[in-house]
């Protein structure tokens, strides 16, 4: 794990992120319906994971730019910037009706991260610990899977005051509406280091790489 230590006099963001780290701590949350047709086809086409090929595309928006890989170090009161963040996705166990946290690496290489978190899916069906690890696992964020509903909102709550940056990103079943498959996707950033730009942002650079994506760029 690497990451710089931002200057927070020198930070573009520098008036709101005193003003939602100090004055008004809160995070910001949009859901929005996606279009993954055409992903959904593609993964068939190849015969992968339309799960797996969704996480690697959602980390390569995220790890895209500096805005979504911030962290806080309440220790030392400092804004940092991680080299790179990584998924935890989570498992589910239909006999205990629970899950398992999965820590997997994000890779710029789609057939390695692909392979990799297989593995990692493969390994966690094997126990039914919850083994969160959240203090070893800094740069890791997390993305969720809410495989029973095709929803229309969804909201996460942390407790007031609490300076937590990385995303959190939940995403539901996706359904056909119109001759389209449309799938919800939920993103939460703190409103320090993010605003409504750069929420949308997430959506608009997803779109964007599911095309590159499905075309084979």
């Amino acid at each position: 794990m690497n990451y710089k230590i931002i200057d927070k006099e020198k930070y573009y963001r520098k008036g709101v992120y005193r003003h939602f780290s100090e004055d008004c701590k809160c995070s910001v949350s949009m859901t929005a319906r996606i279009d993954v047709t055409e992903l959904v086809s593609s993964s068939k086409r190849r015969g992968t994971k339309f799960y797996i090929d969704f996480l690697w595309i959602l980390c390569k928006v995220l790890n895209s730019r500096d805005d979504y890989k911030m962290g806080y170090l309440w220790q030392s009161d400092e804004l940092i910037c991680y080299d790179v963040i990584n998924p935890t996705q989570y498992i589910f166990h239909k006999d205990t009706e629970t899950c398992t946290p999965v820590y997997s690496h994000y890779c710029e290489d789609y057939g390695r991260f692909y392979e990799d978190a297989r593995a990692d899916i493969e390994k966690a069906k094997q126990t039914r610990e919850y083994m969160l690890d959240a203090a070893n696992h800094p740069n890791w964020f997390d993305a969720s899977f809410v495989s029973w509903l095709s929803y229309d909102s969804l909201n996460v709550e942390l407790p007031d005051g609490y300076l937590y940056f990385l995303p959190i990103v939940n995403w539901g079943k996706y359904r056909e509406e119109n001759g389209r498959l449309m799938m919800p996707l939920t993103v939460r950033l703190n409103h320090a280091v993010a605003d409504g730009f750069l929420l949308a942002n997430v959506y608009r650079l997803l779109e964007k790489e599911i095309n590159a994506f499905t075309e084979g760029k």
